[in-house]
């Protein structure tokens, strides 16, 4: 019977040794999250998420009271730390007191399309803090017990914003973006005071 040459394990080991410490060397190396703040010229896309309350007052705010939201945000960063962009959100209020009528008004979603202008500080640390002002267009949708959409009830408005916020980087352009701001939305010659809390994720396309 042929007997196998027997191969030393110290050869082995060693070769399996130097594989994994050429494996862990480049992991350590990109461990170590590098920030890169966008300049001036880039566009960062947010996408956060809301939750809002309206003052009792107003047409829109004497009905309802707070809810949930979504936002989407386009931010284009200019020079001497300022940047300018495009917004759309969809912010729902429940009704303030519930009927059980099936066209009695469930919640109501304010729809905004708006444009910002904000004023950056900081640009060049990994939290950047802004205060911005904005307006644009405020579309409304009820909805009613029975899940119906009621459709030419509330007409079409236009809304004003002041807020301020940070962009918190914590990799390449990635931010946690964290704001808070006003909206008053006008609509039949009433105005709503809407207050609005939002988190989420801003990145910035690097090239």
């Amino acid at each position: 019977m042929q007997r196998f040459a027997q191969v030393p394990v110290a050869p082995f080991a060693l070769l399996a040794a130097l594989l994994v410490t050429s494996l862990l060397l480049p992991a350590r190396a990109h461990a170590e999250w590098v920030v890169t703040p966008p300049r001036p010229g880039q566009v960062g896309l947010a996408l956060q998420g809301q939750y809002g309350v309206l003052l009792d007052s107003g047409n829109i705010g004497k009905e309802f009271n707070q809810g949930p939201g979504l936002a989407v945000r386009l931010r284009y960063r200019m020079r001497y730390e300022r940047a300018m962009g495009l917004s759309f959100e969809g912010q729902q209020f429940d009704v303030r007191e519930a009927s059980s009528a099936d066209t009695a008004s469930k919640n109501i979603s304010l729809y905004l399309y708006g444009l910002d202008f904000y004023q950056m500080f900081g640009t060049r640390t990994k939290t950047t803090r802004w205060l911005g002002v904005g307006a644009g267009l405020a579309q409304f949708r009820r909805r009613l017990n029975d899940n119906e959409i009621a459709l030419g009830q509330d007409s079409d408005g236009a809304f004003v914003s002041a807020g301020a916020g940070t962009e918190r980087f914590f990799w390449q352009s990635w931010a946690l973006d964290l704001s808070g701001k006003y909206y008053a939305v006008f609509q039949n010659g009433h105005v709503n005071h809407d207050f609005q809390a939002a988190i989420g994720l801003i990145v910035y396309a690097t090239y």
